[in-house]
């Protein structure tokens, strides 16, 4: 099976992403490890990746492009692969298809603006030991330290509110317009993400056709 998961930033889509591969057996490739791999193990398309990210600039389509069918050609991707983080646009998608490759799915978890920032801005980290909480979900004893060594638990920076909405505006303009390309071809399937994981996963596998 050859599967996509779209979603916003904390909608839980690489959760959901793994769940799938460890029950179908097949690589969850995330756009982000496989270009630090590259760089890693010193690739064509991994040097030339390099060349951006050591000046802080954003990797150009061409590369990573270069990068996903240089991942998709390994052995372990022949029977079937998942793909989180790729595609981000509607040309990363024509890209993918020009590859010659046939999609199975495209999962979408689809959580409210509201609720993701409801979420990431309650999660919070402990400054000493790194255990992490949330303010409603798993918060700690007293909601300021941290039950495990006892330092202050703050918030990371790209939790703060004003920086999650900054990151959903740019999904709703650049990727967002990818469900309606999937949906053009009939495979977008819509998944709502519940409150539980546990139930988002039973909806995805049941989107899916996976038991």
């Amino acid at each position: 099976m050859k599967v996509i998961f779209l979603g916003a930033p904390g909608a839980g889509k690489g959760t959901q992403a793994e769940l799938v591969s460890a029950r179908l057996h097949i690589p969850s490739v995330s756009t982000g490890a496989i270009i630090r791999e590259a760089i890693k193990t010193g690739t064509e398309m991994g040097r030339k990746a390099k060349a951006y990210t050591e000046t802080g600039a954003l990797v150009p389509d061409e590369v990573v492009i270069g990068i996903i069918r240089e991942r998709l050609s390994q052995d372990d991707c022949k029977g079937g692969f998942i793909l989180d983080g790729f595609p981000r646009t509607v040309p990363q998608a024509e890209a993918l298809d020009r590859m010659g490759i046939t999609l199975d799915a495209v999962v979408s978890i689809e959580v409210s603006d509201e609720r993701i920032i409801q979420r990431m801005s309650g999660r919070r980290v402990c400054d000493g030991c790194g255990a992490s909480y949330h303010i409603l979900y798993n918060p700690s004893g007293d909601g300021e330290h941290c039950d495990k060594c006892g330092k202050a638990l703050s918030t990371r920076r790209d939790d703060a509110p004003e920086v999650v909405k900054s990151r959903l505006d740019i999904y709703h303009r650049s990727t967002e317009p990818l469900k309606d390309y999937y949906a053009a071809k009939g495979i977008l399937k819509l998944v709502e993400g519940q409150e539980k994981v546990e139930d988002t996963t039973a909806l995805t596998f049941e989107a899916l056709g996976v038991r």
